[in-house]
């Protein structure tokens, strides 16, 4: 049997971040799964384009389903649509993006495995995007990224 000093709970993380337009709610964090997953809805309104530039991420995989409208998320160049009970695996270093090309607001809950991302990396891109005041400074955002662990792509390679 394997000791847990977490409890155990219904959304044991329950900690809702705004960034942007988009709303992130973590739901279960590395801490509360003793690192193995984190666990996040991200909503998305009608026709937002993701602010940040495309990513990889190679200490982690990331898996999508869709719970509400549609997600297009672009994972090597090709683009692939999410919608309510679809889910996409998109593998350890693979370059990705998404956007909500649609006419309704959409939701998606996100499971990264292992636990790599959390909420401390939302609030610094939250902060970051309000110290802008205008659209976000892409180096800032970058520097961020690098810092937990996503690697920033060139525009053609993430598109």
């Amino acid at each position: 049997m394997i000791e847990s000093t977490a409890a155990v709970a219904v959304n044991p993380a329950d900690e809702t971040i705004h960034l942007g337009p988009l709303t992130i709610r973590f739901l279960v964090t590395g801490k509360e799964s003793l690192g193995s997953a984190s666990v996040f809805e991200c909503a998305v309104p009608a026709g937002e384009k993701l602010r940040a530039p495309a990513h990889r991420h190679d200490a982690y995989e990331e898996t999508v389903y869709g719970l509400e409208g549609a997600l297009t998320w672009t994972v090597e160049g090709t683009p692939i649509t999410v919608g309510p009970g679809e889910a996409l695996c998109i593998p350890r270093g693979a370059a990705h993006r998404f956007d909500n090309l649609g006419a309704v607001d959409a939701k998606a809950l996100i499971v990264a495995t292992p636990a790599k991302i959390g909420p401390d990396y939302f609030h610094e891109i939250a902060a970051t995007m309000a110290a802008a005041g205008g659209p976000p400074d892409q180096a800032r955002l970058a520097e961020a990224m690098r810092r937990h662990g996503l690697t920033p792509v060139p525009a053609a390679v993430g598109a």
